[in-house]
């Protein structure tokens, strides 16, 4: 009886020890099962894609019954791994005095704010904030000099090595129309 018993023991033990080892294989096998699944998703998280670079030239197209009258052009490097972008910022800080004894400042010229979301297919998104005068004269004018401002914003698929306009705005006091054109290179 006693060899009965300690076989019965021996048969309950593996038995017992058998279970978990079984449910863990199938734990592991379900798990890896599943992995490729993780993988593809995690392959389109920012942490284990490649960043990549480009420059950007952007053109501000001043026309005139579509003839072009002036060009001015700025550039900037960005990789789509950035996240908040990038700021473009060039002008002249104005004084004017809104009371006697107290100075405020107006930033006159152009901002340029370009972001690269990591999306698929890659989106590029401006902020074009353009300011002046409203005349030459209206420089000296007065301490309340009035402005002319325009703001092209846009979001568009990004296509390499060809302009693409972004946008364009139409002067509601001349025949003259402003556009912004930018150009996408991939960086090595």
């Amino acid at each position: 009886m006693p060899s009965r018993t300690a076989a019965f023991a021996i048969i309950v033990g593996m038995v017992l020890y058998a279970i978990p080892i079984t449910h863990a294989q199938d734990e592991n096998s379900a798990s890896k099962q599943s992995e490729p699944k993780e993988e593809v998703r995690s392959a389109a998280k920012p942490s284990q894609r490649q960043a990549t670079a480009y420059r950007f030239d952007f053109s501000i197209n001043e026309l005139e019954d579509g003839k072009k009258l002036n060009t001015r052009k700025y550039s900037m490097n960005l990789s789509d791994y950035s996240g908040g972008g990038q700021d473009l910022k060039i002008g002249t800080r104005v004084p004017i005095r809104p009371e006697d004894g107290k100075f405020q400042y107006l930033d006159i010229g152009t901002s340029i704010h370009v972001r690269l979301p990591w999306t698929t297919p890659a989106t590029l998104e401006v902020i074009a904030d353009i300011t002046g005068f409203a005349s030459p004269e209206e420089a000296t004018k007065s301490d309340h000099p009035l402005l002319r401002q325009m703001r092209i914003t846009g979001s568009t698929t990004l296509v390499l090595d060809k302009p693409m306009i972004i946008g364009s705005v139409a002067d509601p006091n001349s025949k003259r129309e402003f556009e912004l054109e930018v150009t996408a290179t991939k960086l090595q």
